[in-house]
């Protein structure tokens, strides 16, 4: 089991949540632009780290708000929470 610290509600069982993917992936400018292969990047393509990883969830059985933590892929240790960052 996995505490997840909700910025809003404090930490809860990690069933509550709902794992957004990889933060700060950057939208392409111009998105019309981009090759079929580029744009299958940016689709499909994320960073797999062996360490920490900055990611995004959703706090989805409880406030259901977005927010951003840096976890330790290996310990799946709680790094950072990131409280200023949300959507």
């Amino acid at each position: 089991m996995m505490l997840i610290p909700c910025p809003w509600c404090g930490p809860r069982n990690e069933t509550e949540f709902h794992y957004g993917g990889q933060a700060d992936v950057a939208y392409p400018a111009e998105p019309s632009a981009e090759s079929d292969v580029d744009w299958a990047r940016f689709l499909f393509y994320r960073a797999n780290p062996r360490g920490a990883f900055t990611e995004r969830w959703n706090h989805q059985a409880g406030c259901r708000r977005w927010f951003t933590i840096t976890r330790d892929t290996r310990t799946n240790e709680i790094l950072h929470d990131d409280r200023a960052v949300t959507r």
